[in-house]
């Protein structure tokens, strides 16, 4: 294969229907003919055609293109995108402008060549010019990405994760098969991948195209939280995407399935296909888990009924027969889910249990899905709780950047007893991980409120397993008289139960604003947040009251609430450093989410006497100190964990001075804060009111319309997600699987 570079100087034919173009093309030598599939071609621009030369019998010599890629050095776009895009140190967007509007096209060649020139444009001297220069050189093949790849919509960030991936061999991977992205680049998809597809001329019936798409389809549904789709859902949702006819589709499958990429799984004459990872985890974890309940526990020849009067003399406690049941499941069953609301004593029944085993000799391991909930149960339990993640000691596999469990069947985790709390909030595939990790004797319990919002990944674990009937479940329902003064845990009960609420009684913990507009609403938020809460109960603006909403869009979404938040609670201030970013400014002093697990994240206090790894999808933090120098922004986390974020790795960080309720799953907050307003229906439901009110523990304060409050109580659809796991359950204890 041979490349060339030019200019398109004319279209002398272009076939609607296919895309085969037949152009003229200038380069440095000569001006040529070019022939191919390039839909997009226009003449003017500036490409890099890969092909072979051909002869055609009345045409003579042409160049037959098998694919091209735009070329833009010369792009005015595409040299303010690489010059804002902060990877040269000392120009920012303004700066950036300036320069292309004193030097045009030319800007990169004085940059190069004569960058004393620079000193023409206001803001810039000598010392300035160096440290360009010296940047610029650093960047020579990132340069090239980001110039080259702008025009697509690719951001710089994404443009360095490529360069990061394929080295000099990105703009090659991009001109072969773009859909390589898709699969092996983090934050690029399909989408994107795409969109540079039909730009260099690949064909929209390409396997490559229709297999990705398809894969695309399957992804995005476990967003929904779905670990297979059915196969008539599947076809029809990858037609609209891809906009081919439906048997493209259909090969498509097939070509996946021999690829062992997708499982295709027959269900009563209905074809469900699972990702391959989806499938033999959502199997696994219910051959773990049968294993686990059927096989035979150590019997510890202890009086249960004794043990508990025991705990409840020296706790000064008086267990409920629900509880006293759920402590004796948990000592009898080598599996047991123990689930209930607030109020009714999940914690100590917990404790209680704890207690028994370890009065036994019996060595427990507790855990929780996410950092801020394994601290919780590490305060109410005065017993140490890790993560998941932790306690299966995730890490890099050997000789390969792919992490890991270390803690599997071959090494289980070294326990007699394991309680897992927050269950709702795990997927199936830390589900599976885990089980895998249990040795088989091991007491394992889960803790859980099923009714709160299901897991932000696919599966809906902990439901399913009680549908099921197949695991020991115990449901504590009786709300404790000290519970019953907090209208919070009544009106949990009460959302729960359909039912209307107690809404502003006086020296209580629960109110409702009523507010009209979003406008309205907005501004009520602001002035409860910055001022009438703090003044008023003495709450610290930042750290304990937390706005929680279900949109992420409008007046009242997440995106406007923190805009106009930080505003007031963390204004701009001379002596703060700030940054912008992504359209967002990070500021000293602003409170931030890390929106995605970060298992290699390194932190240490600031003092350095303790340091770790790990910064996990939901942990709040709060700026700490910008270094504009080292292009750095530093967060402190949990008070005294310290971790640093170069600017390239900002986008794991997002403003909290509100956040959504499925992003505060696990946490708590002395005060939550909740606007009340239209939503589509599925955020209109009565378990995400529930978990957002149940996020407080000392006062929440709901702002809005009572209208949308009303349909929120009175729509218990819970979005159904197509997981196989109870039916699987029930057919692995019915048709004996397990033995077979």
């Amino acid at each position: 294969m041979e490349k060339l570079q030019g200019m398109v100087s004319d279209i002398v034919f272009k076939n609607e229907e296919n895309g085969y173009t037949i152009a003229s093309f200038a380069n440095e030598n000569d001006e040529i003919t070019i022939v191919g599939c390039m839909p997009t071609l226009s003449v003017g621009e500036s490409i890099e055609i890969e092909g072979k030369w051909v002869n055609h019998k009345i045409y003579g010599s042409q160049f037959e293109v098998q694919s091209f890629i735009p070329v833009t050095p010369s792009s005015l776009e595409g040299i303010y995108v690489y010059l804002s895009s902060g990877m040269i140190h000392g120009i920012g967007e303004k700066m950036a402008k300036r320069i292309v509007d004193k030097f045009g096209v030319d800007t990169l060649d004085i940059i190069q060549n004569t960058p004393e020139r620079l000193t023409e444009v206001e803001g810039i001297g000598m010392k300035k010019v160096k440290q360009i220069q010296e940047s610029y050189e650093e960047n020579r093949e990132l340069r090239n990405i980001i110039i080259q790849l702008s025009p697509y919509g690719i951001t710089p960030n994404y443009c360095l994760r490529i360069y990061k991936k394929y080295k000099d061999k990105s703009l090659e991977v991009i001109n072969k098969n773009p859909y390589r992205l898709a699969e092996e680049v983090r934050g690029i998809g399909f989408r994107i991948a795409d969109d540079i597809a039909s730009k260099i001329g690949i064909d929209k019936y390409s396997p490559d195209r229709i297999m990705q798409g398809i894969l695309f389809t399957l992804n995005q549904s476990l967003g929904s939280g779905h670990t297979y789709l059915p196969k008539k859902i599947l076809i029809e949702q990858s037609v609209k995407i891809l906009g081919v006819e439906p048997k493209y589709v259909e090969n498509g499958i097939m070509d996946l399935a021999c690829d062992q990429k997708i499982h295709l799984e027959n269900m009563s004459g209905e074809i469900l296909i699972y990702l391959m990872m989806y499938y033999i985890c959502e199997n696994g974890v219910c051959k773990e888990i049968v294993k686990l309940s059927q096989h035979e526990t150590k019997d510890l020849h202890i009086n249960i009924e004794e043990e508990i009067r025991i705990v409840e003399k020296e706790d000064e406690i008086s267990l409920a027969n629900n509880q006293i049941l759920a402590v004796k499941e948990a000592i009898n069953n080598g599996v047991t889910i123990i689930t209930g609301g607030p109020g009714t004593g999940k914690t100590t029944t917990i404790n209680t249990i704890i207690k028994i085993f370890e009065n036994n000799d019996q060595k427990v391991v507790i855990c929780a899905p996410t950092g801020r909930a394994a601290k919780r149960m590490s305060e109410t339990s005065n017993k140490e709780a890790k993560t998941i993640h932790r306690l299966l000691e995730m890490g890099f596999a050997t000789d390969s950047d792919e992490l890991v469990f270390f803690k599997d069947e071959e090494d289980p985790i070294d326990a007699d007893v394991i309680i897992l709390d927050e269950a709702s909030m795990v997927d199936i595939i830390l589900m599976y991980n885990l089980l895998k990790a249990v040795k088989l004797g091991t007491r394992l319990l889960l803790v859980g409120d099923s009714d709160q919002l299901p897991s932000v990944g696919a599966g809906n674990v902990l439901k399913d397993i009680i549908d099921s009937n197949v695991i020991r479940t115990v449901r504590l329902n009786e709300i404790f008289r000290q519970a019953r003064e907090s209208m919070i845990v009544v009106n949990a009960h009460k959302i729960n139960n359909g039912e209307p609420l107690f809404l502003n009684v006086k020296n209580k913990d629960f109110f409702f604003l009523r507010k009209n507009t979003n406008e309205e609403i907005l501004n009520e938020i602001i002035g409860l947040v910055s001022e009438r809460l703090p003044k008023f109960y003495k709450f610290d603006k930042l750290k304990d009251i937390q706005v929680l909403t279900s949109m992420r869009k409008g007046d009242v979404g997440v995106t406007n609430l923190n805009i106009e938040l930080q505003k007031y609670l963390n204004p701009p201030n001379k002596y703060k450093q700030e940054e912008q970013f992504a359209k967002r400014i990070f500021r000293v002093g602003d409170k931030v989410m890390q929106i995605r697990n970060n298992y290699t994240k390194k932190w240490e206090t600031e003092d350095k006497s303790d340091s770790g790894e790990g910064i996990y999808n939901g942990d709040i933090g709060y700026i700490f100190h910008i270094d504009k120098d080292k292009k750095t922004v530093f967060a402190l986390f949990d008070k005294i964990k310290i971790a640093s974020y170069k600017y390239d790795e900002l986008d794991e960080l997002d403003h909290s001075f509100c956040t959504t309720i499925h992003k505060s799953q696990g946490s708590e907050f002395p005060v939550v804060v909740i606007p009340i307003v239209w939503a589509p229906p599925m955020l209109l439901s009565r378990n995400l009111l529930y978990t957002a009110v149940t996020r407080a523990k000392k006062l929440v304060v709901l702002v809005g319309d009572v209208k949308y409050l009303e349909q929120m109580i009175k729509n218990n659809r819970i979005n159904d997600r197509y997981s196989n796991l109870s039916y699987k359950l029930n057919k692995f204890i019915k048709e004996g699987l397990l033995s077979k």
